[in-house]
């Protein structure tokens, strides 16, 4: 006689994750069980099987695991321009730091509009990408994300046949929680914005 038992370990809410412990005592051996189908059995002897929502509606905010199943998806995302011709032109000028004064998309609220910096939420590995033009000819520019006060990647542009070149660049990088990133002018005048410049990120997933 074979006895199949379902021990419930651990209930979360009705839309997360919820840990269903599988004892399987079997008397007889695995080629004595019988399947429906006729296809060979799977006989699971002290196993665990895990079952996750692919769809959950929203995120735990922690359980007993320590888990969260949605916390790969980020939901941290930002991306701002350059829009207004004057300032905050005037200041990077002057502060080196390059402001953005118009916000698209702010998932979180991780990027203060009034500083231009992105203040991480957690442990992770982010994406950055930037797209600083320069108005003027006969003029290089050099553009850092800087990542608490040390730059870790650039990008120049200094065509001098060319009036609105752009300095781009993207990259990964791990941030702790309360690292800031920011873009700094390391060389060079902007001027103006016209909508032209842009400073996204987002995360990718936590560490």
């Amino acid at each position: 006689m074979s006895c199949l038992s379902f021990t419930p370990a651990l209930y979360l809410d009705a839309h997360s994750v919820f840990v269903v412990g599988l004892l399987l005592l079997v008397h007889r051996g695995p080629s004595e069980v019988s399947c429906q189908n006729d296809t060979e059995p799977i006989v699971l002897e002290g196993k665990c099987l895990v079952v996750c929502d692919s769809t959950p509606s929203a995120e735990p905010s922690g359980n007993a695991l320590g888990m969260s199943v949605r916390s790969g998806t980020g939901r941290v995302a930002f991306s701002a321009i350059r829009n207004t011709n004057h300032e905050p032109s005037e200041m990077s000028n002057r502060t080196m730091t390059i402001y953005f004064d118009q916000i698209i998309v702010n998932v979180g609220s991780h990027f203060d509009p009034a500083t231009s910096i992105f203040v991480a939420p957690r442990k992770g590995v982010y994406s950055f990408s930037f797209h600083v033009v320069k108005v003027y000819n006969r003029q290089t520019i050099q553009v850092s994300l800087v990542l608490n006060g040390w730059p870790v990647i650039s990008a120049f542009a200094g065509d001098q046949d060319v009036t609105r070149e752009a300095a781009t660049n993207a990259g990964l990088v791990i941030m702790e929680r309360g690292d800031k990133a920011y873009l700094k002018l390391e060389r060079g005048n902007l001027m103006g914005g016209w909508k032209y410049s842009t400073f996204s990120g987002f995360l990718v997933f936590p560490l």
